[in-house]
């Protein structure tokens, strides 16, 4: 079994609006810190939004999605690498359009997040904020379009997989010559919308067990009490975990947590206890397979 590689995410600013422990996107800086402090921590893998906006209606293409504001995202990036120990910078935002995805692969990120099935999130953990929603198809097309483009910018695709018709899109762009490497599959659970698998022990054995070959797995649960139910079976599984303010910002007895590094300082000490180490920055890219 490999260490565990454990990702932290820190804006909530979509999935938790309203989040005190939030700073305002556009402060990198301080969101930047975040990364930096739980990277410390333990965490080795950067999954991180830039700066981007919520469009507030569906548009002409039948899509609400997010904007990206590539001088934020670069900010973010630049301050974040200043911890000076080289995590892996995972470009988030699966819900961005394709021309500005491949926009930001000039950045040279290690990694960068696509949705391989239907985009459909509903967030809204407090009625007193509106919900915000997501709304895209990702034809096999543009699969094969993004896969492309990332690995001849020599970005390896984070493969985002909401239900298992994710993993028959990987193996059909498998299947036109691409993604050879081992692939990198981030499986989710309790994400509200249409998009939504059930955040239980039953949902991830089947999602494990028919994951396709070659692939390393990553679990992202956005539900306050089942996610911490779920992080030490997937320890357990030898699959990888993420946490962070994005898919929960509770921690395990419920009060919320003062920082993205008390998340991952919870892992930590889950694997522990377990008996599994933790991956070390080297270890980590060369599980992934984005070494230096």
């Amino acid at each position: 079994m490999d260490p565990l590689i454990i990702t932290v995410t820190a804006d909530s600013t979509m999935s938790y609006p309203g989040y005190k422990g939030m700073p305002p996107i556009e402060d990198t800086d301080k969101v930047g810190q975040e990364y930096i402090d739980a990277v410390n921590a333990g965490a080795t893998l950067c999954h991180h939004h830039g700066v981007h906006y919520l469009e507030d209606a569906i548009q002409a293409d039948g899509k609400k999605l997010s904007k990206i504001d590539f001088d934020g995202w670069k900010d973010l990036t630049d301050k974040i690498r200043t911890v000076g120990t080289d995590p892996i910078m995972q470009f988030g935002i699966a819900s961005a359009r394709l021309p500005e995805k491949v926009e930001l692969m000039s950045l040279k990120p290690d990694m960068m997040s696509y949705a391989f099935n239907v985009h459909d999130e509903y967030f809204q953990p407090d009625p007193a904020y509106p919900a915000n929603e997501m709304y895209s198809l990702h034809p096999r097309d543009e699969l094969v379009e993004f896969v492309t483009a990332a690995e001849a910018h020599g970005v390896k695709p984070e493969i985002e997989c909401f239900y298992t018709g994710a993993f028959w899109n990987l193996e059909f762009v498998r299947r036109q010559g691409l993604l050879k490497e081992k692939a990198w599959a981030t499986l989710f659970f309790g994400w509200q919308g249409g998009a939504w698998t059930p955040p239980t022990p039953d949902a991830l054995m089947y999602m494990v067990k028919h994951l396709p070959p070659n692939t390393n797995w990553n679990m992202s649960v956005m539900d306050p009490v089942e996610q911490w139910k779920l992080i030490p079976l997937a320890i357990a599984l030898g699959g990888h975990v993420r946490v962070g303010w994005e898919d929960n910002p509770y921690l395990p007895g419920g009060e919320p947590s003062r920082s993205n590094a008390e998340l991952v300082e919870v892992v930590v000490k889950m694997a522990e206890q377990i008996g599994r180490p933790i991956a070390t920055v080297e270890e980590a890219r060369r599980i992934a397979g984005v070494s230096r």
